[in-house]
């Protein structure tokens, strides 16, 4: 008995990782990040946060509306019905007391979505000739370059660019494959590869860079973008995904561009709106950026033709 016990606790505690498994580390932590004022306003005003019930979630909807978007209240049910099946508990989220409401708050504050400013072409020249202009390490210069360059080149997601490995290259007479191993879309670890041809511009060029990047830092193995330590020394650790984000912000301020609205998210938003603006289709943008949905691409498009199929074009004034 004991030992039928023991053996059901293992396949218990195996389940429990697998549970784990199936979300990506950054997901978790963005459950737990909610979960966490979840659980701050309840203790707040004695109610139970794990488990709790419909009403509860519904009152902290309502809470939430006052000075959040309907994306955020969206965001932190998922987060609160997530955590409630990791931990083994049952939370009715398709309760009418939650549904109606969500209704209700939606009409009041709207869901109207705005997100982060794309990285459009001339912000990127003007980034890269002020790279150039800086009085600073020739090495860290041009690994930044070849970090914009190769994320807007591919419409990475800055989790993806920080995870490329040499190994992860093909250089190619075309140009460069790039093999994506896991992404936010591609929880099972099927892969991708993104093909990059050369531009004509040998400065704003993301592979002509990444091979000259690669020559200068005598990288041939692990991650290709790598912290410097102090003394401008290139160390062996990766980039983070949010130095990322302060790398394009800090890059964008030195080219005299007001920051405030970009984020790491600008490069691949601006990959999509720059294609779609020259014309390229639906699928071959989805193929670059790895969407597996039209939704988000279509509205990339949209925004992209707001002024080049406008209506008033028509009107002669």
């Amino acid at each position: 008995m004991n030992q039928l016990t023991t053996d059901l606790k293992i396949l218990h505690d195996a389940t429990l990782e697998n549970l784990k498994s199936s979300k990506a580390n950054n997901t978790l932590r963005a459950y737990k990040s909610d979960f966490k004022d979840f659980g701050a306003f309840c203790s707040r005003h004695g109610l139970s946060s794990l488990p709790t019930e419909p009403k509860i979630v519904s009152l902290y909807l309502t809470y939430l509306s006052k000075n959040s978007k309907f994306s955020t209240l969206r965001r932190r049910l998922v987060s609160i019905s997530m955590v409630h099946k990791l931990k083994g508990h049952y939370l009715d989220t398709k309760h009418p007391i939650i549904v109606e409401n969500l209704i209700g708050i939606r009409r009041v504050i709207g869901s109207i979505q705005k997100g982060k400013k794309p990285l459009l072409i001339n912000h990127l020249k003007l980034i890269i000739n002020s790279i150039n202009e800086q009085n600073t390490n020739e090495a860290k210069k041009l690994r930044d370059k070849t970090i914009i360059l190769i994320g807007f080149g591919g419409g990475f997601r800055r989790s993806e660019l920080i995870s490329i490995d040499y190994e992860d290259l093909e250089f190619v007479p075309e140009g460069l494959k790039i093999t994506i191993r896991k992404s936010k879309t591609d929880q099972f670890g099927e892969g991708m590869i993104k093909g990059l041809p050369y531009f004509n511009d040998k400065n704003y060029c993301p592979v002509a860079n990444l091979k000259k990047w690669l020559e200068i830092s005598n990288i041939n193995s692990g991650p290709i973008f790598r912290r410097f330590s102090k003394g401008s020394n290139l160390s062996d650790n990766r980039l983070t995904d949010q130095s990322v984000v302060l790398l394009i912000k800090e890059h964008l301020r030195l080219a005299g561009i007001e920051n405030k609205n970009f984020a790491g998210h600008s490069l691949r938003s601006g990959f999509a709106t720059v294609a779609a603006d020259s014309g390229a289709d639906e699928r071959s943008i989805m193929a670059m950026t790895g969407h597996k949905t039209t939704q988000m691409v279509r509205r990339y498009i949209r925004e992209a033709n707001l002024f080049k199929n406008n209506a008033l074009n028509k009107v002669k004034i």
